[in-house]
């Protein structure tokens, strides 16, 4: 059944035309992911849909008695419970309760009690309580008033009352915006599962391969839609741009080939019939356009000097504020090569940890051991509310780099996709993106050895978003990342710390096993409630016994793998600078003499290391 059909629909914004004409429509059941550049209307689309906004022409048609759901931009904020406020979004279910509560009529309580069953309104707060949980709202917090709460923490409210609604429709744009990486994970995997339609803008990849099946592309005011996920979409698009670009070259060669002829024999009696034929020949040739492709996105690191390892290391470490620790015992080693990405929780202390490796605070107690040569590079969001609004870019990073001359800044700048025009706009005229590559260019403006990232990718777009992937593979410095974006976690960072429990350690495995993780303390948050339930099966109980004794071997054996790697690394880059001559020439007997000593005491943990690999081999295969 459809539930959403869109004909000719035309959508202008100030005298500016997002959309001409396009037509669209989504059958129950279909997830849509809504992509386009920043400014192309995909907002703006959902508003018309919602009726915020009248339609210029055409028209949008949802099926008969659909529930819409949509996450409110004005997030809840009174006396009531968050559990309450989550509930009240179903006004049906308020509405019934409240009559049943006042009626005296049994015929009437006979059929609000008919109806309560079959909208399950005995099992809302349960499923109230678990999207609140998978939000990050632990049973405390639920019972907490909504007032309580940042702006941030209630938009996570807003969305859990659009998701308990399970409307027809499902409108959703950036949801993850708002979120921790735990909090996008559980919204994947509930998205998968949600029975309904969907509409979801994102610049998300990974969301729109995961939770789609099929792609609306917002292009030159106009709507294009593709069967499957992003990376069909992708697929697709590129042989379509090629069939359009050859037949265009096509066309345009025929073109050629007949003027040249008119235009030789035109004037020839014995050839004039033949040349007015080609004439009309060409007249009636169609008319195909080569696809205008947009300049690709580039994001460029300056380069920085080398650090001998460790840059940076944290020895029982506890660091808070106001003298009261967040972190305790935190052990943590940063080399210049290390790409590291902090998962656990919002809340468990990961800025924290980033201020801390940054600089930006001490520690309570224990140690911290940085180079004193390090420069550090800290992007976070909140710096753009800091930006001057009558400022430009350009007057930002004169500030920034006083003893720069203007040629320099702009450079700088330019870096970041910020051209001639763009860094003269004013601070309070400039999208949220191009607020996003103002600040990377200002945190990277001294070729920082260390970055620190927090939530970089809120406001850039797909492109963006590559752009930033591909200079940071670049960069020769460390990378510590703070993202809800899994994509980003997996292309960026090649080591995991996790933040949980008041301290801070290496999570040994992957993305995978952090979900993995994740689900099975869900599945323990929820084990006394499920206690009635009927027992597992013994076969079942072994199996479960069998994977939790092997679990530490698994893990085991991957931290032995990654400590080999990286041992191995360290070792070709001492064997690279052994072999060179220029080395021996300089006379730096001392940095020889610490080079071989290394060298050795590397060979020596990389045996001891395959040792402990082969043996703890052999115990996973036996078992």
């Amino acid at each position: 059944m459809t539930v959403l059909a869109i004909r000719d629909l035309t959508l202008r914004i100030a005298g500016r035309e997002l959309l001409a004409g396009a037509s669209m429509q989504l059958d129950t059941g279909r997830k849509l992911g809504l992509i386009g550049k920043n400014g192309a209307g995909k907002s703006t689309l959902l508003k018309a849909i919602l009726g915020e906004i009248q339609p210029d022409a055409g028209e949008i048609r949802l099926a008969a008695r659909a529930r819409l759901g949509h996450v409110a931009q004005e997030a809840p904020g009174g006396a009531q419970s968050l559990l309450e406020v989550v509930l009240a979004a179903d006004e049906e279910r308020t509405a019934l309760l409240a009559e049943e509560a006042a009626c005296q009529d049994g015929h009437r309580l006979a059929e609000i009690h008919e109806r309560l069953i079959a909208i399950r309104a005995d099992s809302a707060p349960s499923r109230a309580a678990s999207i609140l949980s998978g939000l990050g709202f632990d049973a405390a917090a639920q019972a907490r008033p909504s007032r309580e709460f940042s702006g941030g923490w209630r938009m996570r409210v807003s969305l859990a009352r659009a998701l308990f609604l399970e409307p027809d429709l499902l409108l959703l744009d950036e949801p993850t915006n708002h979120l921790d990486l735990e909090a996008a994970l559980w919204l994947e995997g509930w998205l998968q599962r949600f029975a309904g339609a969907a509409i979801i803008v994102s610049h998300d990849r990974g969301l729109l391969d995961r939770c789609v099946d099929v792609i609306a592309h917002l292009d030159r005011a106009k709507i294009t839609t593709y069967s499957g996920n992003f990376a069909a979409f992708l697929r697709i698009r590129a042989e379509r741009q090629a069939q359009q670009t050859a037949a265009a070259a096509r066309i345009q060669a025929q073109r050629a080939h007949m003027q040249a002829f008119v235009d030789r024999f035109r004037a020839k009696a014995t050839k004039a019939r033949q040349a007015q034929s080609r004439l009309k020949a060409l007249e009636k040739l169609p008319d195909v356009e080569a696809l205008v492709e947009d300049a690709p996105t580039r994001f460029a690191f300056p380069e920085p000097e080398e650090l001998p390892p460790p840059i940076l290391s944290l020895r029982k470490a506890a660091v808070g504020y106001d003298g009261k620790p967040v972190l305790r015992g935190v052990e943590l080693r940063l080399d210049q090569e290390d790409r590291i990405a902090l998962l656990g929780a919002n809340g468990n202390g990961k800025s924290t940890l980033a201020k801390l490796i940054g600089g930006r605070l001490a520690p309570l107690s224990g140690e911290a051991h940085r180079d004193r040569r390090l420069r550090v590079g800290y992007f976070a969001q909140h710096q753009a509310e800091e930006l001057e609004p009558d400022g430009t870019p350009l007057s930002h990073m004169q500030a920034a780099l006083p003893r720069a001359t203007e040629t320099q800044c702009r450079a700088q700048l330019a870096r970041f996709g910020l051209d001639a025009d763009r860094a003269e706009t004013r601070i309070r005229e400039c999208s949220g993106g191009e607020k996003a590559r103002l600040l990377l260019a200002l945190t990277t403006r001294e070729a920082p050895h260390l970055l620190i990232l927090d939530e970089p990718t809120n406001h850039l777009d797909m492109d963006a978003r590559d752009a930033l992937v591909r200079a940071l593979a670049d960069y020769k410095g460390a990378v510590v990342l703070i993202t809800h974006d899994p994509d980003m976690v997996e292309l960026v960072a090649d080591r995991l710390w996790l933040v949980t429990g008041g301290t801070a350690q290496p999570f040994e495995g992957d993305l995978d096993d952090y979900r993995a993780h994740l689900q099975a303390e869900r599945r323990a948050a929820t084990a006394p409630r499920e206690a009635t339930a009927a027992p597992a099966s013994s076969e079942r109980r072994e199996r479960a016994e069998q994977r939790q004794n092997l679990a530490p071997l698994k893990q085991r054996l991957k931290t032995v793998e990654a400590q080999l790697a990286k041992l191995n690394d360290e070792a070709k880059v001492i064997d690279g600078a052994l072999s060179d001559p220029r080395l021996y020439e300089k006379s730096k007997p001392d940095l020889i003499a610490r080079a071989t000593a290394r060298r050795a005491a590397i060979a020596r943990e990389v045996e001891a290391l395959e040792t402990e690999w082969l043996e703890l081999t052999e115990q996973l295969e036996a078992a």
